[in-house]
């Protein structure tokens, strides 16, 4: 076997010497018990690869060419440079926050470290209409939803009724102000209390979550508002406004062009035994407590919930279910979301511009 040429092993000692003391400087305390002579470091490292190249023998001989050392060399931190680098740069949780850990921005799906949009799949979902392909395209529901809340998906526009992902509340009316949804349908298999419908993917959702609540033994839900034109609005709101003032009517009722039924994808529903009840009544029944904690798994959450006024700008309705798809329910409720301003990071609307 050939023996170690004693110049590599010197290089290497020097290498491994030199790469201690750059982690001594690293990781040791800022403060000494007093400062070191010019040139002390490199004398301690060069011993230290003479130890290793030469044996026993040599360390003693190289030694004896330092005497005036006066204390040894610090100990090498056992912690990895790399590892104190990335201890420091840990990201630290934002105070506040609905989740306890904030999600990352997406780093996947783009092209050339552009945006998200700059990914094709996304950018051709996006224009054909097919919302959960896009949000597949973003890589995953909650990826999608950061991207939006962070800014960095700007070709989807939450302004768009025509998608199911549109936020509308007393800051972000339609546009056109009297938009009305196409096609839409009554959902099969529910009870309504009015000639109403839905849109498509919304009817049969609303079916779904209806059938399940029936199977489950929470009992039946009916419909008794879901789609409103703007018209219908007009006479809604201002029924309000008759009993409790614009003020009043401010809290329980959305303004023309301002309410979420007229993009078809909201449903106010109402217990029933037999008869059925108003929707007074939800929150109490079996029906509603099913709802509040199995309505996200057919794509629906409630919209306005207890104690969030500050950020809607409406009293809490327990039977007021907004459709956003089963990909973002799914990640509204894991994530704890309560609005779904704060959920698409849009600042609160707890009133009108004007």
């Amino acid at each position: 076997m050939t023996a170690p040429d004693p110049h590599t092993l010197t290089r290497r000692a020097l290498r491994e010497a030199a790469q201690r003391s750059a982690r001594t400087r690293v990781t040791a305390p800022a403060q000494h018990a007093r400062r070191r002579r010019p040139g002390m470091r490199v004398v301690v490292a060069l011993s230290g690869a003479l130890l290793l190249a030469t044996g026993a023998a040599a360390a003693t001989g190289a030694a004896l060419t330092a005497p005036a050392l006066a204390e040894p060399a610090a100990a090498p931190s056992s912690a990895a440079p790399q590892e104190t680098v990335e201890a420091l740069i840990q990201p630290i949780p934002a105070e506040g926050l609905p989740t306890p850990v904030m999600s990352p921005a997406p780093t996947g799906g783009t092209t050339g470290g552009g945006t998200l949009c700059e990914d094709p799949a996304l950018a051709a979902a996006v224009a054909a209409g097919a919302d959960a392909a896009a949000i597949a395209a973003a890589g995953g529901p909650e990826l999608f939803r950061s991207a939006v809340a962070t800014g960095t998906a700007p070709c989807i526009r939450l302004d768009d009724p025509a998608r199911v992902w549109v936020v509308i509340n007393k800051q972000r009316p339609y546009v056109p102000i009297d938009v009305e949804p196409n096609p839409l349908r009554a959902p099969e298999g529910v009870r309504t209390l009015a000639d109403t419908a839905l849109r498509e993917d919304a009817a049969s959702a609303l079916s779904a979550l209806v059938q399940a609540a029936a199977g489950a033994g929470a009992g039946e839900i009916a419909v008794e508002s879901a789609y409103r034109s703007y018209a219908t609005q007009r006479s809604t709101y201002g029924g309000h406004a008759a009993d409790r003032g614009v003020e009043g009517a401010d809290l329980v009722s959305a303004r023309p062009g301002f309410s979420e039924h007229q993009s078809g994808l909201t449903a106010d529903v109402v217990p029933c035994d037999g008869s059925c009840a108003t929707i007074d009544d939800l929150a109490g029944s079996p029906q509603g407590r099913w709802i509040a904690e199995h309505a996200w798994e057919y794509g629906w959450i409630v919209r306005y919930v207890e104690g969030r006024t500050d950020v809607t700008g409406y009293m809490p309705e327990p039977w007021h279910l907004r459709y956003i798809g089963p990909d973002l329910a799914r990640t509204y409720h894991e994530g704890g979301w309560t609005t779904l301003e704060e959920f698409f990071g849009l600042p609160p609307a707890p009133g009108y511009a004007q």
